[in-house]
């Protein structure tokens, strides 16, 4: 088994504290994470990617691409998806880079998807909950 490989499964077998006392000799202040699988995951993975090189340049840039998109206000990830039940059937929107996809169509704003979907005007957040009305 590797340097590294042993390192890794070090990790995994670490506790809180360890993971803790670990992170600061390589790299100063721990995260204020109390969830010892993702604290163990995330310092694999730096530790893995300080050995190999981490991501490459491709996935870098689908990396930066997918961030997030603006819905009247509202901060929503690329591929998230905005279920409803309205007129006796489940209706859902999934967020793109260039809008909001229903039933094989793009609606450049969350409100025409739902004004769509409706078939009334709608404030879009409001449609789908993420606004108190």
């Amino acid at each position: 088994m590797s340097d590294l490989a042993c390192l890794v499964d070090e990790i995994g077998r670490m506790d809180l504290e360890g993971l803790r006392t670990e992170w600061r000799r390589r790299y100063g202040a721990p995260p204020a994470l109390r969830s010892v699988p993702i604290l163990r995951e995330i310092l694999a993975w730096r530790v893995q990617a300080e050995a190999l090189g981490g991501l490459d340049g491709a996935t870098r840039k689908t990396l930066a691409r997918s961030g997030p998109v603006e819905a009247e206000g509202k901060h929503l990830g690329v591929g998230a998806r905005l279920t409803r039940q309205c007129k006796g059937r489940e209706v859902t929107v999934t967020v793109e880079d260039a809008g909001f996809r229903f039933d094989g169509q793009l609606y450049p704003s969350l409100s025409a998807a739902a004004t769509a979907i409706a078939g009334s005007r709608w404030n879009g957040p409001r449609f789908f909950g993420l606004k108190d009305s």
